[in-house]
């Protein structure tokens, strides 16, 4: 005979589950508050640094640093996909498995078994849902 009380273990769960998602949605809020704050303070440091032409400031409570930032986008995947293989650079792409990509793929290619270099790792979970 299990011992174990599964109904005061469910309560208990979301019971937990409920307040860490109170506790982390008044955090965000109040994060996302001190985040614009810091935005401004950010444009207002950004334009004094435009308007005198440095890439730095030092105060006595800290240095401000101008610095340029890049991000690349890619608006022509299939154009984009030919340069990679055309000139050999793999590089230019992350080293990470499209996870539900993957699974299709081998749902498809059913008992051919793994690809050279890939592992799988697989572990049980449990999700909680509430009483409708």
């Amino acid at each position: 005979m299990n011992s174990v009380n599964t109904e005061e273990i469910v309560e208990a769960y979301l019971t937990i589950r409920n307040q860490r998602d109170k506790i982390l949605r008044e955090y965000e809020a109040q994060d996302a508050l001190l985040k614009e704050d810091l935005k401004q303070l950010e444009v207002t440091l950004l334009s004094v640094c435009n308007s005198i032409n440095v890439d730095s400031i030092r105060t006595k409570h800290g240095t401000v640093m101008r610095k340029l930032n890049e991000r690349f986008f890619c608006e022509d995947w299939d154009n984009f996909r030919k340069f990679v293989l055309d000139n050999e650079a793999l590089e230019l792409f992350e080293k990470r498995i499209h996870q539900n990509n993957f699974k299709q793929f081998m749902a498809e290619n059913e008992g051919d078994g793994l690809p050279p270099g890939v592992s799988v790792m697989r572990e049980f979970g449990i999700t909680v849902r509430k009483a409708s």
